[in-house]
């Protein structure tokens, strides 16, 4: 009897072990690294790829990460930034990382590193004019924010900061001043938070504060106004303050045909060089609406990333992705080499999207 027991025991024990073993013909899930120490609760707020190959994320409580498709490398304030708080990424035609935060710029010079050895980063201060308006704002001349930055075709840099807007030529930082009364514009406070340079050259400038856009273009400046869109705030407690309208917007992208597309609280708006057209909720926005960035792939596919998870639009109509954030709240989208979209979210998330599904990259 007690054999008989044993043998049924063996058994039992084979069949559980073998039913646990990978079957043939299913993969199992493909180990990928992941971001390192969390030191807050944060976002992932930039990412680049650079002409190397090494994709970069910024985020807004744990400073700069480095992949190298193996690894991830973290820098912080010990290494050598100015503050663990990145608000963007652009790498310049020389290959120089340009790194903007809470406390001003960092440039990363990959040649010089290696020469030296030493520290990767350079800290840079942009010099404030001692004629600088006031400014309301409490940070203003205290954390010398630099909120977003481009490189102009003609090589010189734009700068956004919480102090102005400032242009640099590879020598000295200027300050970009429009005369407010007659423009509706003042470039010597906070007023912008985004740029972009159009297939022409033009310079287009947005932020909360304003009504519209601007577009410079190198003489003078135009204000765009835009279609009013609405978002109802139903965390709100009193019902007369749910509904939010928004007629500013962040300048994001120029398309493959020319389009510009810009996004605010509640929505985005392309413009095809006569008019703008808008694009909310009700048109297949996931989530409220909100939008935080716009790319397009090289594919010719427009991807928004938002309040409610990804967005991709095709030309006709939105399709919306969430389905394995974490957190569906989503502030950068980048595109790599090879095709493969990288997204950003709160909770320092990172994500690579493969067409179906988000694959986690994150803690």
């Amino acid at each position: 009897m007690m054999k008989y027991i044993a043998g049924l025991i063996f058994i039992f024990i084979f069949c559980t072990s073998c039913g646990g073993q990978n079957k043939p013909g299913l993969a199992k899930e493909k180990e990928h690294p992941k971001l390192g120490k969390n030191l807050g609760n944060g976002n992932v707020q930039c990412g680049l790829q650079d002409k190397t190959g090494n994709l970069w994320f910024g985020t807004s409580d744990n400073g700069l990460y480095k992949y190298d498709g193996k690894t991830f490398t973290q820098f912080l304030e010990a290494d050598g930034l100015n503050s663990n708080n990145i608000s963007c990424l652009l790498e310049d035609k020389d290959g120089k990382i340009w790194i903007s935060t809470y406390a001003g710029l960092c440039l990363y010079d990959p040649s010089a590193h290696i020469r030296t050895g030493g520290k990767p980063f350079t800290k840079i201060q942009i010099p404030l004019p001692p004629d600088l308006p006031p400014n309301k704002n409490q940070y203003h001349r205290n954390s010398h924010w630099v909120y977003s930055m481009l490189q102009a075709k003609s090589g010189k840099l734009w700068f956004v900061t919480i102090d102005g807007v400032y242009t640099y030529d590879g020598k000295s930082f200027t300050l970009f001043v429009i005369d407010e009364a007659a423009n509706s514009f003042l470039g010597s406070n906070d007023k912008v938070e985004r740029i972009l340079e159009d297939k022409a050259g033009n310079i287009w400038l947005g932020g909360r504060t304003n009504q519209g856009v601007y577009r410079y273009d190198g003489q003078s400046i135009t204000n765009f106004k835009l279609p009013e869109l609405t978002i109802v705030n139903e965390s709100v407690r009193f019902e007369k303050d749910r509904i939010v309208r928004h007629n500013w917007a962040w300048p994001q992208m120029q398309d493959k045909n020319g389009n510009i597309w810009f996004s605010n609280w509640a929505g985005a708006y392309r413009y095809d060089g006569k008019t703008f057209t808008s694009f909310t909720k009700s048109d297949g926005l996931s989530g409220n609406g909100l939008v935080a960035k716009i790319i397009e792939d090289k594919k010719g596919i427009i991807w928004l990333g938002g309040d409610g998870g990804l967005s991709r639009y095709d030309g006709k109509s939105f399709t919306s992705f969430q389905d394995g954030l974490i957190n569906p709240w989503i502030w950068a989208i980048s595109e790599d080499k090879t095709g493969n979209i990288w997204v950003g979210t709160r909770q320092t998330g990172l994500y690579l999207f493969d067409g179906k599904k988000f694959i986690n990259y994150s803690e």
